[in-house]
This record gives C-alpha cells, structure tokens and sequence, in this order.
C-alpha cells in the first residue's frame, strides 16, 4: 500500500508560506526528501544532495532537516538505532523495522487503528496522538 506523500511542489510551497527563503541548496534537499523511497539517514540525505549539488555541506544539511522538522514537513526516526533517519510527512502510518536488515516497513491497518482508540477509551482517555513502531526479524520458511 501507498501512502499520499506531500510532493515537492506542496512542501516547497509550505516553506515558502512559513517565511523560509528557498535557496537552490534547500531545493536540492527536498528533492531528495520526496523522491526517497526508504527514510535516509542525515548522512544518506548529504551524499544524495552532493551528487546532485557538489556545494552543498553537511551544516546545510543538518540545518535544512532540523528547520523542516520544527516546520512539522517531515519527521525525525529514531528506529532504536544511534541515527536518526528522516521521512516526508504523510498519512498516518505505523513501521515495521527489520532488526537484521534495517529495513522499514510503512503500514496501515483499520482493525489496530480501532484497537487503540479503544484500549484509551477503556483506560478513560480519548486518543490524541501515538507513534508504534515494530521490530522483527523475517520469518523463516521451513
């Protein structure tokens, strides 16, 4: 299943609406941030960026990243690794980590969105937020 991602064009509209100057280098990283199909680490972003635009440096990296996330564009990962990896905001979803691979899973499921919102209502809360993340290993066919 696919998730509705915010495109270059959306995102680079919503910077532009914050007040934040879009310089060729930004451009470059949002580039790299929507056309991503897994969730790059800051170093992943950089060298994605730097073949496409040799003058760009890990600071405008960095800066670039941490300023997108404070504007809530894209989101920060931790996946209980020593890095943080970086995704463009999209419907809500959950990952799975793959433990051996490192690899992430995007997914939805009705019948766990349901769950939630049910264990809160029988704990008296009224669900405003979460974040689940899975770990696992691939089952192994016998």
């Amino acid at each position: 299943m696919e998730l509705k991602r915010e495109t270059y064009e959306e995102l680079s509209q919503k910077c532009v609406n914050a007040g934040v100057k879009m310089t060729d280098q930004r451009r470059t990283i949002l580039q790299v941030l929507t056309t991503a199909m897994d969730h790059p680490s800051v170093e992943a972003v950089f060298e994605r960026a730097k073949a496409l635009d040799s003058s760009i440096s890990m600071a405008t990296v960095y800066r670039t990243l941490n300023l997108l996330d404070e504007l809530e564009l894209v989101s920060k990962r931790e996946f209980n690794q020593n890095f943080s990896r970086f995704e463009v905001n999209a419907a809500h979803h959950h990952h799975l980590v793959d433990v051996e691979t490192g690899d992430v899973i995007e997914f939805q499921n009705e019948k766990l969105e349901r769950l939630k919102i049910e264990i809160a209502n029988e704990l008296g809360y009224d669900l405003v937020d979460h974040t689940l993340e899975l770990y696992g290993r691939k089952l192994r066919k016998s």
